[in-house]
């Protein structure tokens, strides 16, 4: 093996060192991830927040699942830092274990803020189709969003869930008055929710402006039946429509006092004309509201506060499903501001407002014709 010409032995074998510690780090993370989606799609974590403390077969038990199994998941998160055991020398079938009080939002509590167990969903399916990915990167081929199959579409519907039913009407839409004013208090005023997803947005803005109609549309059918369902169970089949329409059809046009698209725009191979399309929805009074990722203005080697996760998903997911129809843009996950104000341009509006909306995940941007 040759040595760096730059570096000395010692530092040489320092920075090796450090990196196979980085990715044995990086390992343990990736098991703990995958631990949590074992405890959250097998109800462990719910379980155990309703116990207090179990033993294996307690939780067993609770869940109606192999004892040897629970067994070996209570151990693997004790050890990964997620779970509490009272005593590690009792028997194996004595041991009682606990979700700490600070993880049970996070682990159990699908509407705080603070939920991020469908995270192990969503790296499930993101890796769904990995054989077809490497091809991809062979081929410049895309993949179709339905490929990822029912774990991506139902763990980005659940991580986004509490955000569009607490935040979004509440929080978001009030930075822009005008906006609020008119969705608050005119008779008949309208939303399109482009992307709309498994409806939570759509739910979301129904549930916090009474008079308001929502129209949302999206090309993945299992997303507008999930939507459908979910609109029926929160009782608002009468003011909210879920469409797998293309929202170009002319009748649409003009129709909307806002129209929004969340943490959809960058997967667009057309985004430009998808923004032209929200622009011609919109007419000339209507307002148009975009979120996507809160990624550095520009590539950083260091990865900033999120673009090392928001690549992540991209190389998996987001710049695949981007370059499904050519000829595609190939966004990727992180779309930085100028990319999104180049293609607004483009796409005919004047300018682009970014919000006043603090968010770690998420910026905002307001663009007018």
């Amino acid at each position: 093996m040759s040595l760096s010409p730059t570096l000395p032995v010692d530092r040489y074998r320092a920075r090796r060192e450090a990196f196979q510690a980085k990715l044995l780090e990086s390992l343990g993370g990736a098991f703990r991830l995958l631990g949590v989606y074992l405890g959250d799609q097998l109800g462990y974590y719910e379980a155990l927040a309703a116990a207090g403390a179990l033993t294996s077969a307690g939780l067993a038990d609770a869940t109606q699942t192999h004892e040897r199994y629970a067994r070996e998941w209570l151990e693997q998160q004790t050890t990964a830092g997620v779970l509490e055991v009272d005593d590690e020398n009792r028997p194996a079938a004595e041991r009682r274990y606990s979700l700490p009080e600070a993880h049970r939002a996070v682990l159990a509590d699908p509407d705080s803020l603070d939920f991020m167990a469908p995270l192990g969903q969503l790296l499930a399916g993101a890796s769904k189709p990995l054989p077809r990915l490497l091809e991809a990167y062979r081929t410049g081929a895309g993949i179709p969003f339905e490929a990822y199959g029912e774990e991506l579409r139902t763990g980005q519907s659940r991580i986004n869930r509490a955000m569009f039913l607490q935040q979004l009407g509440q929080e978001w839409i009030p930075t822009m008055p005008d906006v609020l004013a008119r969705l608050a208090s005119a008779p008949g005023a309208r939303v399109a929710d482009i992307g709309c997803g498994c409806g939570w947005s759509a739910i979301g803005v129904a549930q916090c402006f009474p008079q308001v109609q929502v129209d949302g549309f999206d090309f993945d059918a299992p997303s507008v039946a999930d939507a459908r369902r979910n609109v029926a169970a929160h009782g608002l089949e009468d003011r909210v429509r879920t469409l797998q329409a293309d929202a170009g059809d002319p009748s649409f046009e003009g129709r909307y006092d806002l129209v929004m698209a969340l943490e959809c725009v960058h997967d667009m191979g057309d985004p430009v004309g998808a923004l032209r399309t929200m622009r011609r929805l919109a007419g000339p009074d209507g307002a148009v509201l975009i979120a996507d990722e809160c990624v550095a203005e520009k590539f950083r080697a260091d990865g900033g506060d999120v673009d090392w996760m928001m690549y992540g998903w991209s190389m998996l997911h987001c710049l695949p499903v981007g370059l499904v129809d050519p000829p595609a843009k190939g966004t990727g996950t992180c779309m930085r501001p100028d990319t999104l104000r180049e293609y607004a341009l483009e796409a005919g509006f004047d300018s682009v407002e970014i919000l006043p909306i603090e968010s770690l995940f998420f910026r905002f941007y307001r663009l007018r014709a």
